[in-house]
Order: C-alpha cells, then sequence, then structure tokens
C-alpha cells in the first residue's frame, strides 16, 4: 500500500474502527511531518465535556506511526516497528478540532539506516503536539519507537 493520507484513512476504516468511528483522519502527510485530526464528539468524550485522553493518544500515535510506516516503505526493507514506551502531558481540555502533529521524519529515515547499517534495532523518540483550533497546545504525547531491519 502506497503511504497517503487517503490509504491511510481507508485502511483505518477496515482494520482500525475504533480509530474510524473517532473520528480520526490523517489531514496531510510529507516525508518530514504528519498531521492527523481529531474532532471531540459524543463518541470520544469523557465525563467532564472533553475529549478522552485515549482519544488523543491515539491520535497523537497515528501521527507518529503513519511517519513510521511511510519511512520504511521507501527504504524498500523489511522493518519490524514497535511503541515500547509513552508519556504524555495535558494542558488544556480538548474540545473542538484538535490537531496532532509529527515533525520526526528525518529522525526515523536516520534511525533505519542506522538499523541496515548496523544490523541493529534502533530507538526512536517521536513527540506529537495536540492543538485546538485557536492554536493552543491541548497534549503533547512522546512515543518511543523500536525499529529493526529484519533480514
Amino acid at each position: 500500500m502506497k503511504i497517503t493520507p487517503k490509504n491511510v484513512n481507508a485502511f483505518m476504516f477496515f482494520k482500525l474502527p475504533l480509530g474510524w468511528l473517532s473520528g480520526m483522519r490523517v489531514r496531510s502527510l510529507t516525508d518530514t511531518t504528519c498531521e492527523v485530526k481529531i474532532k471531540h464528539k459524543w463518541i470520544n468524550q469523557n465525563p467532564f465535556k472533553s475529549m478522552f485522553w485515549a482519544a488523543q493518544g491515539m491520535a497523537a500515535e497515528m501521527s507518529t506511526g503513519v511517519l513510521v510506516m511511510q519511512a520504511i516503505a521507501n527504504s524498500k526493507r523489511n522493518v519490524s516497528m514497535l511503541v515500547t514506551h509513552q508519556e504524555a502531558n495535558f494542558y488544556k481540555k480538548a474540545t473542538g478540532k484538535i490537531m496532532f502533529t509529527c515533525l520526526g521524519g528525518n529522525e526515523i529515515k536516520d534511525a533505519i539506516q542506522e538499523s541496515i547499517n548496523t544490523g541493529e534495532g534502533q530507538v526512536v523518540f517521536l513527540t506529537s503536539e495536540g492543538k485546538n483550533e485557536n492554536g493552543v497546545v491541548v497534549s503533547e504525547f512522546k512515543f518511543q519507537w523500536s525499529l529493526k531491519v529484519k533480514n
């Protein structure tokens, strides 16, 4: 599968239905950046009338994971990928449309290349920042991805 926002969103419908039902969608993708939108609505809310932290986490992880998937596809290698650690900070109630952005494409590419060169697994740390429609940061997620080129 070619990694494009349209293809990832279609894949999500069939393979990640909870993500699809939550309203999560990949909005843009370049070699270095991925943006994922999620809108606060009934199905992803918490009792405090804001978006549940796990729904935010899904969108944040998707913004990092799509970049990893794209870098793997571009490397034309068989690479295993796994989140091995995650941290989050919450700054403001998440209501309305929240855009999660990851800018780590170059770091992913470098980690895959290092794994190709050494044959060893590599760890890459990626941050996804969630901003509301006013550009205010509502949450920040940090993911530790383990990447290893398979023989």
